[in-house]
């Protein structure tokens, strides 16, 4: 999928509204996400383009954060085009952290008929759902914030897969700015590897549709080999990579 600059800005925006940070400022083409929980892209500064941009930028974001007594830090793509940035944040005693893909595909190619029942789609999370996200293997201190984070987000719904009156996967989904947004995607351990998360993402993929909606991204680590076979299946791609650069 080619993406114009148009579209990168959308996605940005998008996170942003899903992930709803306690504060927003901006700069000429740059978007300063601040907030006091875990959530990266909460409070992180990222560019609406990515074409290369004048490195004296960096401190006019660090004076932002510092003046708003927020913890500075970036969320930056890789690529030649941001190499002055990257070299600029090093010097200034950043380090880079945490490569993750934004991945981007058709809402059509998210219904795969799958066996069972839908996931159910609801405007709040309810016990069962954060029971869920907060689960096996998420660290309850960024799990707790990472719900919050979701549950401030306006318009947003909550997906959960329930089967004999049990919570079994989960996930989150933003619909603003022309795309269906993913986010907070969890399967039971002992559920994995059953196809519970293609049929989350198909309910999500089915109000897309209901509401014009015909393209999706989401953005996933590196490294987590489950979730990018899944998605591959899905026909998404990577658009591109960021990083997130603290000291």
């Amino acid at each position: 999928m080619t993406l114009s600059d148009a579209d990168i800005e959308a996605i940005e925006r998008a996170t942003l509204d899903a992930v709803s940070p306690e504060r927003v400022e901006a700069l000429p083409g740059w978007l300063l996400p601040m907030d006091s929980g875990t959530v990266g892209r909460a409070r992180s500064a990222v560019p609406l383009s990515h074409a290369a941009a004048d490195p004296a930028v960096l401190d006019d974001i660090l004076d932002r954060y510092t003046a708003q007594g927020f913890v500075p830090a970036f969320r930056l793509p890789d690529g030649p085009a941001f190499e002055a940035l990257h070299q600029g944040l090093r010097a200034r005693g950043f380090a880079r952290a945490q490569p993750t893909l934004t991945q981007c595909g058709r809402v059509q190619d998210l219904l795969m008929v799958q066996s069972g029942p839908a996931a159910d789609l609801s405007a709040t999370p309810d016990k069962a759902w954060m029971a869920m996200f907060l689960g096996e293997g998420l660290d309850p201190v960024d799990g707790a914030s990472r719900a919050r984070s979701l549950s401030r987000a306006t318009g947003t719904l909550f997906a959960s897969l329930r089967e004999d009156g049990q919570t079994l996967a989960c996930g989150a989904a933003a619909y603003g700015h022309g795309w269906l947004s993913v986010h907070g995607m969890r399967t039971a351990a002992s559920h994995r590897g059953q196809g519970l998360a293609g049929r989350v993402l198909q309910a999500m993929a089915e109000e897309a549709l209901r509401r014009g909606i015909h393209r999706v991204f989401l953005q996933v680590v590196a490294d987590n080999g489950p979730a990018l076979a899944l998605y591959r299946r899905l026909g998404l791609t990577t658009a591109w990579t960021y990083a997130y650069w603290r000291r």
